[in-house]
């Protein structure tokens, strides 16, 4: 009877090491996931007035917005999101057109929180921004401020950050 007991008390503590060994690598198997963030600045904007909040982009603005469209044609883009401003939703709109892909809203104040990394875990997204928020968002995804408000005449940097686990990779890229 000793002996059974001790067999039936083996048996089910190996059974628990090997759930709590199954359950690690299934933890393993989440962590293994990659998301990509692309984050740009709005391309350049139309400054003929000065009193406009809300400006379009310029026909310069407008070429390099199909510029990114170009960069991005051969990158696979799940997801797009731009602030409420006529000048990034128009950057995003020639690769939102050719990723078939709509383009969301973003609150620039309330960056990269829960839902955000929810939404796009796994996923290669597209976030369009501007001089302050795009390294600020950058600086939200690495948990550090590392990276100053972009230049005003600078409209090409790329920040690609790819989060996989705990680990964060920051690449920069100059599109001309």
């Amino acid at each position: 009877m000793r002996n059974v007991f001790i067999l039936v008390l083996l048996s089910s503590l190996f059974f628990s090491c090997n759930n709590s060994v199954e359950k690690k690598k299934n933890n393993a198997e989440i962590k293994e996931v990659t998301t990509t963030y692309y984050l740009i600045r709005h391309a350049e904007k139309d400054r003929s007035d000065p009193a406009n909040n809300n400006p379009k982009l310029s026909e310069v603005g407008l070429e390099r917005a199909m510029k990114w469209a170009q960069y991005f044609e051969n990158i696979a883009i799940d997801q797009i999101f731009a602030t409420d401003y006529s000048r990034t939703m128009q950057t995003a709109a020639y690769t939102a057109s050719q990723k078939n892909v709509m383009i969301e809203s973003y609150d620039p104040s309330d960056l990269y929180n829960e839902d955000f990394k929810a939404l796009t875990k796994g996923h290669n997204v597209l976030v369009v921004g501007h001089s302050n928020t795009t390294p600020q968002f950058v600086n939200k995804i690495i948990g550090e401020d590392k990276y100053p408000d972009i230049d005003d005449n600078e409209n090409g940097m790329l920040f690609m950050v790819t989060v996989t686990g705990d680990d964060k990779n920051v690449q920069i890229f100059t599109v001309d």
